[in-house]
């Protein structure tokens, strides 16, 4: 279901003051087969000191723990990121900037054509990678999330289905960030003018399935609105935790590890 591809930058374009999309490539980049929508994948980065992500050399299936017994310090920083849009030849993916507060805002701003980094990603389209699937019974949808949710929210929306309409609240940085070529209408919330996230949807109108992703605080309070307010039923409520304020993936996977759940790579 997946494997690696060795990807190389092929543009970068600045889509506002935060949000930067790189258009990847590869030899074998036609086998990376998105199922479109909210398609999640694994992209590894170098340390600053590196010039590329430190892998181990062993078969793809077992990657996971031979990754974890590197030295941290020295061994690929992993990140879970969307596929926005593909083209033959092509994967374009999104990155919500942050200057140099983690490595994926670091590297990504300073990535030049021919840079590298290896992903982890789909061979089917048909995959743990891919979550929203309104039931053909839905007809009004809301999409709600942050920046980090946008390449989503944007593969979401190309993918409405026939006679759906869709309900949208986004959060950004700056109102320079919105994406107004994006299907249908979307309210715009700029953080630390507009209304918070969580309250926006609390105003929205009543649908039939929801999707929400962002950071993992915020997602939570809108499915217990949803479910418990509102009384959608759980299974109509899609909800990911993209991140989580004050935390970095490393721990979120040390506490998923911790509560023996194993991570793989559809996760």
């Amino acid at each position: 279901m997946y494997r690696f591809f060795d990807l190389a930058v092929l543009r970068a374009a600045r889509l506002g003051p935060t949000m930067l999309r790189i258009t990847f490539t590869a030899p074998d980049v036609d086998e990376f087969v998105s199922g479109g929508r909210d398609q999640r994948f694994k992209l590894f980065f170098p340390h600053p000191h590196q010039d590329r992500p430190v892998m181990p050399d062993v078969p793809d299936a077992d990657w996971f723990a031979a990754w974890r017994a590197l030295d941290p310090a020295e061994r690929a920083v992993m990140r879970t990121f969307t596929v926005r849009a593909q083209r033959p030849g092509e994967v374009d993916v999104d990155f919500a900037l942050h200057g140099d507060l983690g490595p994926a805002s670091r590297w990504a701003s300073r990535a030049r054509p021919g840079d590298r980094l290896l992903a982890l990603g789909p061979t089917a389209p048909d995959n743990g990678g891919v979550e929203f699937a309104p039931p053909p019974s839905a007809r009004t949808i809301l999409i709600a999330g942050d920046e980090s949710a946008l390449p989503a929210v944007g593969g979401n929306l190309e993918a409405l289905p026939p006679g759906t309409s869709a309900h949208v609240y986004v959060q950004i940085a700056h109102d320079g960030d919105r994406q107004d070529d994006l299907p249908g209408e979307v309210t715009w919330l700029v953080r630390h003018r507009d209304e918070p996230l969580a309250e926006a949807v609390r105003n929205a109108p009543q649908v039939d399935y929801a999707w929400i992703a962002g950071e993992a605080a915020t997602v939570r309070a809108i499915r217990r609105h949803l479910v418990r307010v509102r009384g959608m039923p759980r299974e109509a409520v899609e909800f990911m935790g993209y991140w989580r304020q004050g935390s970095t993936e490393e721990n979120l996977l040390a506490e998923t590890l911790a509560g023996g759940n194993p991570h793989t790579a559809e996760d």
